[in-house]
């Protein structure tokens, strides 16, 4: 009897937590439960909320689920499971068949997922609100929302939120919920990406925004790889955005974003103009940004638009002893004699096992003698990003010592030789990108350590040597004699490596010393200015050559930006070009070494109120030879340069007011044989072409629509995105869009800067307006060329009157600053 009554008691207490169900309603109240089987659906239908276990689609005929369950939100009505937001990302249910697992609202008021065991029950996850609100309460409600967000509200009748999933997004924002900080309490809504397709937890990399803008970072260890700046002027990119989507079928009509920044909050969010569309931005696996939209056609997802758009760019994207290639999928690959370290996690996009070696390195320490002794060899990967955390060995001169000293290490993986620059990396290399990937211009060789036994071609051949053979090597050997001798007349010619001075009649680039450059500096002493990407300093050499000194910081970022300076600058030569003299490349430093240009930057002459004003004459010298500067990367280089930061900051002045284009550190090389090269977001914005948000490849008609930009500044004298503010509202006049209908009207003179005082030449002005409105034309193919645009100025060709850009047109309100530019003010 005695059992049966317990039996009895049992079966009451679990009618007791299943009663009443919750699988049609979208709320849950006090005293309800829901259970694995059961969920919550959206008064809409879009949106369901309820236990699940992950599952990958590889195959039509290869499906894996995961052994765990989790409580999470996913669009009810497409055919393709999509999850939105999961509460147990790092508390998975391991055994729900042995433990009753509900969602229920706790006896404090909470939203929790508990467990009920046969003697107690345990919470996996609470919303652990009691703490803020004060008094606990057992009338909470949680409600399935129309736009996916769960809400927990005071009470059935109440419109309080107590808590939201919204706050707490997992990898995805929803149309209608804020991506951003509060200013005055700190808290901040950071995105992070899943582990793998079937495991929901907190993945490699993260987004959020702090004082500095948007930051994706890769979150252990701890590296910022991309960085989208914040402020008042990025409003001025929404209009641009929204023209942008407006001009693909795909979200045409359907996405409408916007961006706040005041005294409390700062955030991101966009809202859907179409009830029955579905979309959502995504932070993925890999660490890029997309935007997603479903095709009722194909029945699937379509990513219209990543950030970073180099699949490359996030630190390890594909783990250790990976190359990545950034073009088209599979980007990631093993290393040579290298293997997947889980193939079945490679499937699920999980690759931060990356990849293992097939054969153990031989190395042997010989502690007699505190030496090693190693068989293993070198193979070279060409043309790559190298690892991060290079380890400098200042006293390896030559490609030998540098091996010797890779060798010397058991614990060294890989070497790279160049420019009398030995480094080594200990352990696993992470971030090697090849240059067939996007923005990788690379001709760094990577010299990978591997057992012997890896490359037999390699192996020591001990048959004797035919005599074509010896022949062969020794008319190779004669020609390389030949070669090194000839190399070293020209070097010694051209004082390229270790001279302290310039010689003006030699022309050449120098290699300097970075003691020599301290000296010329005064040990770095007299700042002339600072730049995205380090300091620059005013210096004199022995010859009483003035120069401007770039010292440049950030391993990574420095390093990019020193080696486009010196392909660029010191291979070309133009009168409207700054001139490079030299660098230094030392150790871990790298210096670039300008001649000094005494009137600074343009900027400074247009927009500070302390400097005096450029008379018209010399503005529109400085108009033609800032287009004969492009016109001459365009098109009259081997290469096609893109300058990609053409603005006020980076076109500096000599001392007869001669304009030269400087700071190449984000310059873009196009190989004749290509109109066009996908690289990553860079520039400024104000200046951006709308091209430049659309993730595509772009061409050199991104620096046009930058020239068209800085030549109404010029007409103006003041900066293209005035700004006012007041305690209630914040106002914008965009000067281009005054521009181009004052030209319109036949009103230019409105324009001109008042600091002329009406001394000027009506008819240049009117010629330059018309060209610049040409240049920030929508469509790249409507801009002029550099070389249509230099003979427009000097008079030799028409223009017709330009027509009113549809983005301008919507562009009434706001404006911003995205900036991954540096300025070059100081030369």
């Amino acid at each position: 009897m005695k059992d049966l009554l317990h039996i009895l008691l049992g079966l009451l207490l679990l009618a007791s937590l299943h009663t009443p169900p919750c699988s049609a309603a979208d709320t849950l109240l006090a005293g309800q439960a829901l259970a694995i089987g059961d969920k919550l659906v959206s008064r809409n239908g879009k949106f369901a909320l309820g236990f699940f276990q992950p599952t990958a689609v590889l195959s039509k005929s290869k499906n894996i689920t995961s052994p765990n369950w989790y409580l999470g939100i996913w669009f009810n009505q497409i055919p393709v499971f999509t999850t939105v937001w999961v509460a147990n990302r790092e508390s998975p249910i391991t055994d729900p068949k042995l433990k009753l697992t509900q969602l229920k609202i706790s006896s404090d008021g909470d939203l929790a997922i508990v467990n009920h065991g046969s003697h107690s029950e345990s919470i996996v996850w609470s919303t652990n609100t009691t703490g803020t609100r004060g008094a606990s309460t057992n009338t909470t409600t949680a409600v399935l929302l129309d736009s996916g967000n769960l809400a927990l509200l005071e009470s059935p009748s109440s419109n309080v939120t107590l808590w939201q999933s919204f706050d707490y997004p997992t990898d995805v924002l929803l149309p209608g919920a804020k991506f951003g900080r509060n200013k005055v309490t700190g808290f901040n809504r950071q995105g992070i990406t899943r582990k793998s397709l079937i495991d929901p937890g907190l993945g490699s990399y993260s987004v959020e925004i702090d004082a500095s803008g948007v930051v994706l970072k890769h979150r252990n260890p701890s590296v910022v790889y991309w960085t989208w700046a914040s402020g008042p002027s990025t409003l001025k990119l929404i209009p641009i955005l929204k023209a942008i989507l407006e001009r693909d079928p795909r979200t045409r009509g359907l996405i409408d974003p916007t961006y706040v920044d005041n005294s409390e909050e700062e955030y991101y969010m966009y809202t859907s103009l179409n009830a029955s569309s579905l979309t959502f931005v995504s932070l993925d696996i890999s660490g890029q940004i997309k935007m997603n939209v479903w095709s009722h056609a194909q029945r699937s997802w379509q990513a219209i638009f990543s950030q970073p758009a180099d699949a490359c760019t996030p630190y390890a994207t594909c783990g250790p002893f990976t190359t990545c290639n950034g073009v088209s999928p599979p980007f990631c690959d093993c290393m040579q004699s290298f293997s997947q370290k889980s193939p079945q996690e490679w499937e699920l996009d999980d690759r931060t096992g990356g990849c293992i070696r097939n054969t153990p390195l031989h190395c042997n320490t010989i502690s007699e003698k505190n030496t090693t002794s190693s068989t293993d060899i070198f193979h070279p990967i060409p043309h790559v990003t190298l690892p991060y955390n290079p380890k400098s060995i200042d006293d390896a001169n030559s490609q030998t010592k540098c091996e010797e000293a890779c060798l010397s290490s058991c614990s060294c993986t890989a070497y790279s030789y160049n420019s009398s620059r030995c480094s080594v990396w200990h352990g696993e290399l992470f971030s090697v990108n090849h240059n067939d990937g996007i923005d990788n211009n690379s001709e760094d060789v990577l010299y990978l350590r591997l057992a012997a036994d890896d490359l037999p071609s390699l192996r020591r051949n001990i048959r004797k040597p035919s005599v074509g053979v010896v022949t062969a090597v020794s008319i190779i050997v004669i020609v390389l004699l030949v070669l090194m001798f000839l190399l070293i007349i020209w070097r010694k010619k051209l004082k390229w490596c270790g001279t302290p001075f310039y010689d003006s009649q030699s022309g050449g680039v120098i290699a300097f010393r970075y003691t020599d450059l301290g000296r010329a500096t005064k040990n770095f002493s007299e700042k002339l200015g600072a730049g995205g990407f380090g300091c620059v300093f005013k210096g004199v050499l022995s010859d009483s050559i003035t120069i401007a000194v770039k010292r440049l910081d950030g391993a990574r970022q420095g390093e990019k930006q020193f080696r486009a300076e010196v392909s660029s600058l010191g291979l070309i030569q133009h009168i409207n070009l700054v001139k490079l003299i030299g660098f230094c490349c030392e150790g871990d430093k790298r210096l670039l070494v300008y001649e000094h240009m005494s009137n600074g930057s343009l900027d400074a002459h247009l927009f500070q109120s302390n400097a005096t004003a450029l008379d018209w004459n010399t503005r529109y010298q400085i108009v033609i030879g800032v287009a004969r500067g492009l016109s001459y990367l365009h098109q009259g280089c081997r290469e096609c340069i893109i300058h990609c930061d053409i603005k006020p900051q980076n076109i500096l002045l000599n001392a007869s007011f001669v304009p030269k284009i400087a700071d190449f550190g984000m310059a873009a090389f196009v190989g004749r044989e290509f109109s066009r090269v996908l690289t990553t977001f860079r520039g400024t914005a104000g200046y951006l072409a709308p091209e430049w948000l659309g993730g595509v490849a772009i061409t050199s008609k991104v620096d046009v629509y930058s020239f068209g930009m800085v030549l109404l500044e010029i007409i103006s004298g003041q900066t293209n995105s005035p700004e006012a503010y007041n305690s209630n509202n914040y106002h914008i006049e965009f000067f281009p869009v005054r521009a181009i209908s004052k030209l319109h009207e036949g009103d230019v003179r409105s324009l001109v800067d008042p600091e002329l005082h009406g001394d000027f030449n009506l008819e240049e002005v009117e010629r330059v307006c018309k060209i610049a409105c040409w240049c920030i034309q929508d469509n790249e193919l409507h801009r002029p060329t550099m070389g249509e645009v230099v003979h427009v100025l000097e008079g030799l060709q028409d223009i017709d009157m330009p027509p009113m850009p549809r983005l301008l047109a919507a562009i009434t309100q706001a404006s911003g600053v995205i900036t991954e530019g540096s300025d070059a003010s100081s030369m």
